[in-house]
């Protein structure tokens, strides 16, 4: 099996993560170097994962097959431009960009040079979602609750487009249906950005989905809800946990949906490696990434007009 020549961009919080993540898929992945700005700390993870650092992304030794950006989104498109104009297949972190017009550029690109460009929404690789997605189809009205401690990262974005836009995606998979409103609300407590939202957008398909996502809770919550027309779905992706309540003559019956839990970080690390070996289209493409993100930001809009109109 040909390894992948990659290289990856960031080494905070969430790079950390990636770069454990491919040095286990050594197997199919092959570090060539990490870049981080922040050189001391990119040291000390060059020394412990025996990778070469560079400081500045251009300096990054060739040949590279593929990138994994996982910097503040406002950098994304600017990163992700360099090497996709460089011949090289893109993994960025979600959101893709901090705006469509960005968004539009990089797909473009991709698309121009034939590339593979995958935006990192990770829940839909989660076991538990990927184990209920063909039972829940066809959603009548879907509950989303996404809360997390202070994060002390991010901050250059708001909660919508750092939490919601995982369940946005979300639902925007599971609907297939044009968004016929949207009405948001929401609050800055810790940072300029809205700390807490609640959005909800009703499709054209008379679906409805309740999203509510916060940065500033005790405690950490992921869990969607979905409601069909036969059966209640619930499932719990920290714990990559779900059951289903299906109605027969007999009343309401519970059953725990068998689920073999895998990291989903690495499944979809190994997903975007596949796909540039075997020139597959990712399952969460620059396209898909498009659309969570015109969501996200038409929510984040709607919260501040409506906080002005209150003030």
């Amino acid at each position: 099996m040909r390894k992948i020549n990659i290289a990856l961009i960031g080494c905070g919080f969430l790079g950390q993560r990636h770069l454990k993540t491919l040095h286990a898929l050594k197997n199919k992945a092959n570090i060539v170097a990490i870049c981080d700005h922040h050189l001391e700390h990119a040291k000390a993870l060059g020394r412990q994962y025996h990778v070469p650092i560079v400081s500045d992304y251009r300096d990054i030794p060739g040949p590279i097959d593929a990138v994994s950006i996982c910097t503040p989104t406002i950098t994304h498109a600017e990163i992700a431009s360099y090497f996709l104009n460089s011949g090289v297949h893109t993994f960025v972190e979600k959101p893709i960009t901090y705006s469509l017009e960005e968004a539009d550029v990089l797909i473009k690109l991709a698309n121009q040079k034939n590339l593979k460009l995958q935006v990192g929404h990770v829940e839909r690789f989660n076991s538990a979602f990927t184990t209920i997605e063909p039972i829940a189809q066809n959603p009548l009205f879907i509950e989303c609750h996404r809360l997390n401690l202070f994060p002390n990262r991010s901050l250059d974005i708001g909660v919508v487009m750092d939490l919601m836009i995982h369940d946005i995606d979300i639902v925007l998979g599971l609907v297939k249906s044009p968004i016929k409103d949207i009405q948001a609300v929401g609050i800055n407590v810790l940072t300029d950005k809205e700390d807490i939202a609640n959005a909800r957008l009703t499709f054209a398909n008379g679906c409805v989905c309740n999203v509510t996502a916060s940065r500033i809770s005790p405690e950490v919550t992921r869990k969607i809800r979905l409601f069909t027309k036969n059966a209640y779905i619930s499932l719990d992706y920290a714990k990559q946990e779900a059951s289903i309540y299906s109605k027969d003559e007999r009343g309401i019956h519970k059953r725990n949906i068998p689920i073999e839990k895998e990291e989903p970080l690495k499944k979809e690390l190994e997903h975007f490696l596949d796909c540039v070996r075997e020139d597959q289209q990712p399952k969460v493409s620059g396209l898909e990434g498009r659309e969570a993100l015109k969501v996200a930001l038409e929510i984040t809009q709607k919260i501040w007009e409506h906080r002005q109109s209150i003030l």
